[in-house]
């Protein structure tokens, strides 16, 4: 057992046994390879990394390959979900010397942590010949190496030197980031580009922002054909709901099987805006069965979010096979029918495409991935499906589940609580609403420290439970979850918590130069570049999510300090745009809400001069039902802003940019100010 038995990572757990001597990321790492004078050998991955086990399995885990690791180098194992700094930075290097990058990564260091070579998975017998080579290399070849370890040093820190432009993102670069969405769309089955096919919610966002704004008949179709392919194809779960990470082919059938908290919070956040934006009912069982599958599978009993759960599951040898847990084969579904009608049993093979030709190969042989993606215009079951998906699922849960990754990541956690309040607000569902208190309350009272600064990871096990100081992302993302669950609940504790987290992300990772947010703390690890965060990818980036979050925060407590520091992360941003369209969505839809403005919604009840009680809760569920991007909400409990300066019991209000119309004392008038049409016509999409 290696020194990895003592970490909180499930990922670096799984680890623990190998022969190979790992380090956790730290001092006692590189002061042991300055030591020896040898290199870092800094392997990096996750738990639910398919190609990290194959790895792991083929290399880690083999006797000879650890001999050779641990006489030549010292080996150091980090879990990318815990240290995304660490696995940025690097795979930034990896990237510049490959042009590619992924997971499992491994990367060669000298003992002062600099870079000189890197790759992603090798087999066995390529990594044995690999590990010569760059030992050789390390000791023979110091030109060589000073070469690569000064342009890898240079493009680590890239991000940190970046100029600001001199305004936000004007409105033709979000004009020319729409229309260059459109190109990359696929007309015929949706989402952007070619395989494998990644769920781009930031795109399908702010396709969906521009529909709103022109109606257009083109931005409904990218979207409703990307929501549909999706929710039809097997990147969806059918029977238990959720999402897998990605798409291998063109159609959203095969998916690469690991389901990642955060996907879910991103997905179940577009799936509810187009629901609420163009009433799909097929889109409302999206959303309540991807919360649930969270709520029911991925929720510690204290209400922390866990992170993951793996692609592979064990067959009856115990072997880990991809998607084994997902897929049926004919009689498994049969099996699990028992005294239901055959025309009823032959109906729910139709529906999911269950086969005994299969369409998914496994080393048992082929199996079916359940999906309709023959049949997209039909997504809402008949009841006779839903009560057969019902039996599958009781079926498929005595199966060994795949693995669990149980750590609890706060930037995912955030995300996932700023969908499950906007969600439970929208749907009225009071136990959506009472778990994302929970949650909040979970990750105050377990990942922030006495000294008021957060942690990025916890883990029941880990001593102690709260690792990893938080980064620039865990700030931005929790900024827009309190702020969420502040509308959805009308508490304003909420409000507090945000201003306090902002003022914190502010206060140590903001750049007073040039703008922007660094990833590290100023007060954090120095690692060998201060990196920013810029670019969207699975998650938004710290800057796109940063300047999101303090727009609406400004919005709703009326501090013009946090609006002006969204404007200089954006001013970071818009030079970088040009080169990179895709990879600033989020940052586009943050341009958006600041070239719009922002709508200030205020409900006030309560108790007017003259005693008479004012329940204004019908004009809450009509704010709640009725999402406008640019929209903020203050009701419930008062706080300190100028939004609830001299308003009246009785009374809601509506504003743009804090200059409000005349209020609204009936839901008639106020649904008119919101939405310019009469209350007959907007319809409730909870209901």
């Amino acid at each position: 057992m290696n020194r990895l038995a003592d970490e909180s990572s499930p990922y670096l757990r799984q680890h623990c046994d190998n022969p190979v001597d790992w380090y956790p990321w730290g001092d006692e790492a590189f002061a042991a390879a300055r030591e020896r004078n040898v290199p870092i050998l800094l392997s990096i991955g996750y738990s639910s990394c398919h190609w990290c086990h194959v790895m792991a399995h083929e290399c880690f885990e083999d006797a000879e390959v650890a001999a050779k690791m641990n006489e030549l180098y010292v080996s150091v194992k980090v879990d990318r979900e815990e240290r995304p700094d660490v696995d940025q930075l690097y795979m930034d290097a990896v990237q510049a010397l490959t042009g590619r990058g992924g997971w499992p990564m491994t990367v060669f260091l000298t003992p002062d942590a600099k870079p000189f070579y890197g790759g992603t998975y090798f087999p066995k017998v390529q990594f044995l010949q690999l590990l010569d080579a760059v030992d050789d290399a390390y000791r023979n070849k110091p030109d060589d190496l000073a070469k690569n370890i000064k342009s890898l040093t240079d493009a680590v820190a890239t991000t940190a030197d970046l100029e600001p432009a001199d305004e936000i993102p004007t409105i033709d670069q979000l004009n020319n980031a729409v229309q260059t969405l459109a190109r990359a769309f696929d007309r015929e089955w949706g989402g952007f580009g070619k395989a494998p096919k990644f769920p781009s919610t930031f795109h399908a966002e702010l396709i969906m922002r521009a529909y709103m704004t022109s109606g257009s008949d083109t931005a409904r179709t990218v979207i409703t054909t990307t929501l549909d392919a999706m929710a039809a194809g097997g990147i969806y779960d059918h029977i238990g709901g959720g999402f897998a990470r990605y798409s291998t082919d063109r159609e959203w059938l095969v998916p690469h099987f690991e389901k990642m908290l955060y996907d879910q919070a991103l997905l179940a956040q577009t799936y509810l805006h187009a629901l609420v934006v163009l009433r799909q009912p097929q889109w409302r069982q999206v959303v309540q069965e991807t919360i649930e599958y969270v709520l029911n599978t991925l929720t510690h009993e204290e209400g922390g979010f866990f992170s993951a759960e793996d692609a592979d599951s064990p067959d009856a040898d115990g072997n880990g096979v991809e998607g084994l847990f997902h897929t049926w084969t004919p009689d498994e579904v049969r099996a699990a029918l028992p005294r239901v009608k055959p025309e009823i049993i032959e109906q729910t093979l139709e529906w999911w495409g269950i086969t005994d030709e299969g369409n998914f190969e496994t080393p048992l042989g082929p199996r079916s991935i359940p999906n309709r993606i023959a049949h997209r215009d039909a997504l809402v079951r008949p009841d006779e499906i839903s009560f057969t998906r019902l039996r599958m699922a009781e079926a498929r849960a005595e199966r060994q589940r795949p693995a669990l990754d149980d750590k609890v990541v706060l930037e995912w956690n955030a995300l996932f609580l700023s969908a499950l309040s906007q969600a439970g607000a929208v749907f009225n569902h009071q136990p959506w609403i009472d778990a994302a208190v929970k949650n909040a309350e979970f990750l105050i009272d377990n990942m922030r420290g006495m000294n008021g600064r957060w942690y990025r990871s916890w883990h029941a096990d880990g001593n102690p439970p709260a690792r990893h100081d938080a980064l620039a992302a865990d700030h931005a993302a929790l900024v827009d979850a309190f702020t969420r669950l502040a509308e959805a609940t009308g508490e304003a504790r909420w409000i507090d918590e945000a201003c306090a987290t902002a003022d914190t992300m502010l206060d140590w990772f903001f750049d007073p130069s040039n703008g922007g947010l660094y990833t590290n703390a100023e007060d954090g690890e120095h690692l060998i570049a201060r990196q920013k965060d810029i670019a969207d990818n699975a998650v938004p980036s710290a800057n796109s999510m940063g300047a999101m979050a303090l727009y609406r925060l400004a919005a709703l407590t009326g501090d013009l300090r946090y609006a002006n520091h969204a404007d200089r992360i954006l001013h970071l941003l818009a030079g970088q745009l040009d080169d990179k369209v895709g990879q600033f969505s989020h940052a586009m839809l943050a341009t958006d809400l600041a070239r719009r403005g922002t709508t200030e919604i205020v409900i006030v009840g309560g108790e007017d001069d003259d005693g008479v009680e004012h329940d204004m809760s019908k004009f809450v569920r009509l704010a709640h039902s009725i999402w406008r991007p640019d929209a903020v909400l203050a009701w419930g409990e008062p706080y300190d802003s100028p939004l609830w300066e001299g308003r009246t019991p009785g009374r809601a209000y509506v504003c743009r940019d804090h200059t409000c119309a005349a209020p609204s004392t009936t839901t008639d008038e106020f649904v008119q100010a919101l939405t310019g049409v009469t209350q007959a016509t907007a319809s409730d999409p909870g209901e």
